[in-house]
């Protein structure tokens, strides 16, 4: 019986095994399961794998989405020069079982962002370091969107929320959330920014999806920004991966 699964910490208000198990549903794949596997330690990633063996495939979410990659046996391209991964393909070789990371968030982030471009938005700010940040760094590099990544603590080139003036605001018209301020519970936080300079020509984009429309993208519309949270990519990056769990070739 073929399982499928997420690892992160914490998992209570998980999107994926709800969407995945509907899925199976539609598909009539009674045989198909979805399990979440909540683990307080990446370390722990050898249990799971041991005590599941028809486990096929599984997404990694927060924290483990860069530690993983210690643990696998092989990366693709994009997961290479990303650096974070959030699906991994699990096969067998001469009876060795094979660990193979992926990252949809990529793909994910770039068909989701790309219909909402407009010729003004050549520049972005990148609110938070983590895993997620990086998928979304290489998009923007993809699509020759010059980008400044922001953190709590100023670090080199690395900005930190005070350094977001007025002039910072408006050379920045294209903002994304990366961070977990303001999901669900904590619907009361959003990223300090300065949102009395935002305006009709910004674009912000959070990758939370619970609450639909966090603090941050309400304060962005207030201010007149289009505004986009991450259901769509959250979507988009589990049917890439259920691609590649299913593929029969090495994708």
């Amino acid at each position: 019986m073929p399982q499928y699964g997420l690892i992160g910490y914490p998992l209570s208000h998980s999107f994926s095994q709800k969407y995945f198990s509907e899925k199976f549903s539609k598909l009539h794949l009674d045989d198909c399961s979805y399990l979440n596997f909540e683990i307080d330690a990446i370390e722990k990633l050898n249990d799971v794998i041991n005590e599941h063996p028809d486990l096929k495939g599984f997404n990694v979410t927060i924290p483990y989405k860069e530690t993983v990659i210690k643990f696998l046996n092989e990366l693709d391209e994009i997961a290479t020069e990303v650096g974070a991964v959030n699906t991994v393909k699990v096969f067998k070789v001469d009876e060795k079982r094979i660990l193979r990371g992926y990252n949809t968030d990529v793909f994910g982030f770039e068909e989701s962002l790309k219909p909402l471009l407009k010729q003004h938005h050549k520049a972005a700010l990148i609110l938070g370091t983590g895993g997620a940040s990086k998928a979304i760094a290489y998009v923007l590099k993809k699509l020759n969107i010059s980008f400044q990544f922001v953190s709590r603590v100023k670090f080199k080139t690395i900005l930190g929320y005070n350094d977001l003036n007025e002039s910072a605001i408006n050379n920045h018209q294209l903002i994304i959330n990366t961070t977990p301020l303001g999901s669900f519970p904590d619907v009361e936080n959003a990223p300090q920014i300065p949102f009395q300079y935002l305006n009709s020509n910004h674009l912000c984009y959070d990758l939370i999806y619970n609450p639909e429309e966090t603090l941050f993208l309400k304060k962005a519309k207030e201010q007149g920004a289009e505004i986009k949270n991450g259901f769509e990519m959250l979507k988009l990056q589990a049917e890439r991966a259920y691609e590649i769990w299913t593929e029969t070739k090495k994708l």
